[in-house]
């Protein structure tokens, strides 16, 4: 029997995959469709949430935690792969943003870069940027990630792991329990026997842990983004405005994002989206007007009460295990909340007080 099955392949069930591999362990990670396509694809690879200084304590010190992971996974991830994430840390530039002086006290408590810059520097470092503003605020940390890429090197290592079989286009429809412990789960063709079970399904965790009476506030939240074929160097680092913001990729790219939409599992684009997008971004860049736009899609955000993620095992069920329910914050903190779980399923001592993510709390 294998001592680990995962339940959903976004990067968040690939991180935990490859965590319980490096230590050894037999791992099955199943994926209704192909890993990493889901919202670890459709959002845009910030590696911070937008605004720090907003978010509670539990999503803040998983964020801090993940800081700087990138890097060295990205590395390793080309090295065995071949495939580049294309980590960058170019920084972050904010325009317009209303509580500056909650900001500035924020960065001070925790000890993170982010000062009050001028016109001259703002300009300096994206010419582009929409004129008239006196100056902004800047977060030098901060990096950026090509989300699709760090999916498909992730499933490529994994593909290449002898201890992980990685099985895609299977939907699990149900988990198996038998006198209050997980023996399984079921999909509509096949059954996969496991005494240890995590489900990493993002918006649709809630879905299968129902099939077990558990209930799990996770709901689909839909988030729209347009990208622009742009000449490198045109944008340069991250630029974030009025909670819109621009991303730019090695070969010039350009993500403009993003929408949040409560219309449950529906992933259709709609004009009136793209329409606000373009906008925004050409209030951020003016010169995208110049640009075509090239794509624009629709993805799926595990939604959550406060934005704060379950992690850990689901009470009265032995074997059964969660982590899901992290919002529009699933990259940023997908590294601190797998190592927390996998702290927890292999005894270890948590990098983090575990109690804020269980489930019940």
């Amino acid at each position: 029997m294998r001592d680990f099955l995962v339940v959903g392949g976004g990067v968040i069930g690939m991180m935990t995959t490859l965590q319980l591999a490096d230590a050894g362990h037999r791992v099955t990670l199943i994926e209704r469709g192909v890993c990493g396509r889901e919202a670890s694809w459709a959002g845009g690879g910030i590696v911070s949430p937008l605004y720090p200084w907003r978010y509670s304590m539990p999503i803040s010190q998983l964020s801090r935690w993940s800081e700087g992971f990138y890097p060295e996974l990205s590395l390793r991830l080309l090295e065995e792969t071949g495939i580049d994430p294309e980590y960058r840390q170019k920084g972050l530039l904010y325009l317009r943003v209303d509580d500056e002086a909650r900001a500035l006290d924020w960065a001070r408590e925790v000890g993170k870069p982010l000062e009050r810059v001028g016109a001259d520097f703002l300009y300096a470092k994206e010419p582009q940027a929409a004129p008239g503003f006196d100056g902004g605020l800047w977060m030098p940390t901060l990096g950026s990630i090509r989300n699709p890429r760090l999916g498909q090197a992730l499933r490529a290592r994994l593909e290449a792991m002898p201890k992980v079989d990685l099985r895609e286009g299977i939907a699990v429809e149900r988990l198996m329990i038998d006198r209050e412990r997980v023996i399984g789960v079921a999909s509509r063709e096949e059954r996969f026997d496991a005494e240890c079970v995590i489900v990493c399904g993002g918006a649709w965790a809630g879905q299968l842990l129902e099939t077990a009476r558990v209930a799990l506030p996770v709901r689909p939240v839909k988030g729209q983004m347009i990208l622009f074929k742009a000449p490198p160097g045109l944008v340069e680092r991250v630029v974030l405005m009025d909670g819109r913001y621009v991303i730019p990729r090695n070969d010039g790219r350009i993500l403009a994002g993003s929408t949040l939409e409560e219309t449950g599992y529906d992933k259709a684009v709609t004009a009136e989206a793209r329409d606000s997008l373009y906008e925004s971004a050409l209030r951020i860049i003016p010169a995208l007007s110049e640009c075509p736009v090239e794509h624009h899609w629709a993805g799926l955000r595990p939604g959550s009460p406060d934005g704060i993620p379950f992690i850990g095992a689901v009470p009265g069920i032995e074997g059964l295990h969660v982590n899901a329910g992290h919002y529009r914050n699933g990259l940023v903190l997908a590294p601190a909340s797998t190592h927390l779980l996998v702290d927890q399923l292999l005894g270890r001592t948590p990098i983090l007080d575990p109690e804020p993510y269980r489930l019940g709390v």
